[in-house]
């Protein structure tokens, strides 16, 4: 059997533990017997960022932005703990944000569906994809903790002689202080990234915040996003008869609720931290979730939305054995690249075997055989349990 050929990379960045385990085996069983894989390949350990003063990292950020198409396995953002244990020179910072950083993008996460894992919620028929505006907000705030009474105060010094200063609080005992920020140029980005993405995908875009409340810093957001709502997208908007709207965050966790799914919901930093891991758990499991890296300027890294699943790595480092961990996070980051590839050079081929690897995917979980963390979640079936390699395998026979 000839296999499907690939005129340009895509940029691979392998990762740590348990994840970097399966991501061989995805590789050796499920992509390079049917594809000739081009990539260009970077090696995000921990110990190699550590090795290189974390200079792999930009590296491999600036390829995806030469090549305009990268997948990642999951790495470890280091604590005190795992810089000790990793014997690191420093508490890198998290690989995640400083490609979100240098690519200037949004993360638009959602949850792979299938029939025999019903949703929380029961109206839930779609999918509902989380758009994280990751960047600013309490993630680069300034923190202090306030040990005795004092005047707290926000001061800005204008280049152009502007200036601003006015008290915060007098502090009559101890307590805490942050202060936040964010910029319009990413704002901007951000809000051209979900529109670009909801044309893309033919999906209605909410966006929520609390401007009644944050009547500087959250109306910038509301009032940027429907400047170029107004400008540059409605009429597209219309011609796909989609929808864009603006709505207080509570309000939207109300209609949310209520809703059938099928739309993009664009967030703010910290608000689209925790609703991911509300719509992944309400929707399964964090290891059944699409996330994807979108930049405004037509940049895309595809990645598994969970961490390096370290308990299992352990186990799996002491006893020798394959553990029962979810891959499919994995797989669909891999045939999530593929099929942006084969769009970008007109490969149809490629297009097509990503979208089976899917399929194959989601059927093996229909027939019954999956992971544990899936088995006391499916519905009308009796799971047979396998570890990574056999759920692998069994997709590998199916494609």
């Amino acid at each position: 059997m000839s296999k499907i050929k690939m005129a340009a990379p895509i940029v691979e960045i392998d990762g740590d533990e348990m994840t970097r385990v399966l991501w061989k085996i995805v590789k050796d069983d499920l992509l390079t017997p049917f594809v000739e894989l081009n990539t260009e390949y970077y090696d995000l350990a921990l110990t190699e960022r550590d090795r290189t003063g974390d200079k792999i990292t930009w590296e491999a950020a600036e390829a995806i932005r030469k090549h305009h198409v990268g997948v990642k396995c999951a790495t470890i953002t280091p604590n005190k703990q795992r810089a000790e244990e990793y014997k690191l020179r420093e508490m890198w910072k998290s690989p995640n944000g400083t490609i979100r950083s240098v690519l200037d993008g949004t993360v638009f996460r959602a949850p792979i569906l299938t029939n025999c894992i019903k949703p929380v919620v029961k109206n839930w028929r779609k999918p509902i994809t989380i758009a994280r505006h990751a960047y600013g907000d309490v993630y680069r705030a300034t923190e202090l903790r306030v040990n005795e009474p004092g005047k707290a105060e926000l001061l800005f010094t204008g280049k152009n002689g502007f200036n601003f200063r006015e008290t915060v609080y007098d502090f009559e005992c101890p307590g805490v202080l942050q202060s936040m920020y964010n910029k319009d140029t990413s704002i901007n980005s951000f809000a051209r990234s979900c529109f670009e993405y909801a044309l893309s995908t033919k999906q209605d875009l909410w966006f929520s915040a609390k401007d009644t409340i944050s009547k500087q810093y959250d109306q910038t957001f509301k009032h940027l996003f429907q400047e170029i709502f107004e400008n540059e997208y409605k009429a597209k908007f219309d011609e796909l008869g989609i929808t864009y709207f603006y709505t207080l965050i509570d309000d939207a966790i109300a209609r949310v609720m209520r809703s059938q799914g099928g739309f993009i919901w664009a967030c703010k930093n910290y608000d689209g931290d925790v609703m991911s891991d509300m719509i992944s758990t309400a929707f399964g499991s964090l290891a059944m979730m699409t996330s994807v890296l979108v930049s405004p300027d037509g940049n895309f890294e595809y990645e598994a939305a969970h961490g390096t699943v370290t308990k299992h790595y352990y186990r799996y480092k002491e006893d020798g054995k394959m553990t029962s961990t979810n891959p499919v996070a994995t797989i669909f980051a891999w045939s999530g690249a593929l099929r942006k590839r084969g769009e970008l050079d007109g490969n149809n081929e490629l297009v097509e075997f990503a979208n089976k690897l899917e399929r194959v995917s989601i059927e093996t979980i229909e027939s019954g055989i999956m992971t544990r963390d899936l088995s006391g979640l499916c519905e009308g079936i009796t799971p047979r349990v396998v570890d990574s390699q056999e759920f692998i395998s069994e997709v590998a026979a199916r494609l």
